[in-house]
C-alpha cells in the first residue's frame, strides 16, 4: 500500500539515461580527438621517415662513388619542384664520375617527386654540403645533407633549427632533417 502523503516518483530513470547519454558523447568526442591527434602524429613520423631515407640513399650514392673530385658535382641546393631532365649518358656506356654524379642527382630528385607524389614531402629543399678533412691527406670528406619540408602544423623551432638556413626559413611549419657523415675515398 502507498502511502497517501507520498506521491510516486515518475521519469527519474529519464533523467539517469540522458546524463549517462551526456557523458558518453563527451568519452565519444575525447576518442575521436584523440584518433586524429594519432593520425597526425603518424603522418608527421611517415614524412620525417622518407626524409631520412632519401638523406641515406643520397649519402650512400655519393659513398658508392668514392673520388675526391666529385665534392664540386653533389654539392648545391635541390628543390622538389625543380624539373629533373633525364641524365642517360651512363646507360649502356662507361661514365665518368663526374657523369655519375649527375645520374645519381637526377635519379634522386625523381625519388624526392616520387615521395611528393604520395604526400610525404611537400614543398621539400634539399642542400648537400661536402667539406675536405684536411688531416686526411685529401682522403676523406664530411657531408651533411639537410632536408626541408613543408608539414601539416604549425610549431615553433628552437634556436638550434633556426639557425639551419636550407629552405624557407619564414615557414612556421618547417620540418627539417640533417644527416651528416664522413666519407673516405678508397681511390
Amino acid at each position: 500500500m502507498h502511502s497517501p502523503h507520498k506521491k510516486p516518483q515518475k521519469g527519474f530513470t529519464l533523467i539517469e539515461v540522458l546524463i549517462a547519454f551526456i557523458i558518453l558523447s563527451f568519452g565519444l568526442l575525447g576518442a575521436v580527438a584523440l584518433q586524429a591527434k594519432a593520425k597526425q602524429a603518424s603522418f608527421d613520423s611517415m614524412q620525417r621517415a622518407a626524409a631520412v631515407a632519401l638523406g641515406n640513399d643520397i649519402i650512400q650514392r655519393i659513398r658508392a662513388n668514392d673520388t675526391i673530385d666529385i665534392i664540386k658535382d653533389y654539392k648545391g641546393v635541390i628543390k622538389s619542384s625543380a624539373n629533373s631532365n633525364t641524365y642517360s649518358s651512363c646507360f649502356g656506356a662507361i661514365c665518368s664520375s663526374s657523369d655519375i654524379a649527375k645520374l645519381d642527382i637526377t635519379q634522386w630528385k625523381r625519388a624526392i617527386r616520387a615521395s611528393e607524389n604520395t604526400g610525404t614531402l611537400d614543398d621539400a629543399t634539399i642542400c648537400i654540403n661536402p667539406t675536405s678533412v684536411a688531416d686526411t691527406g685529401g682522403k676523406g670528406f664530411n657531408i651533411e645533407v639537410i632536408i626541408s619540408w613543408q608539414g601539416r602544423q604549425e610549431f615553433n623551432a628552437n634556436a638550434v633549427t633556426g639557425k639551419v638556413t636550407c629552405g624557407d626559413k619564414s615557414n612556421n611549419k618547417r620540418r627539417l632533417v640533417v644527416l651528416t657523415s664522413y666519407i673516405y675515398v678508397r681511390s
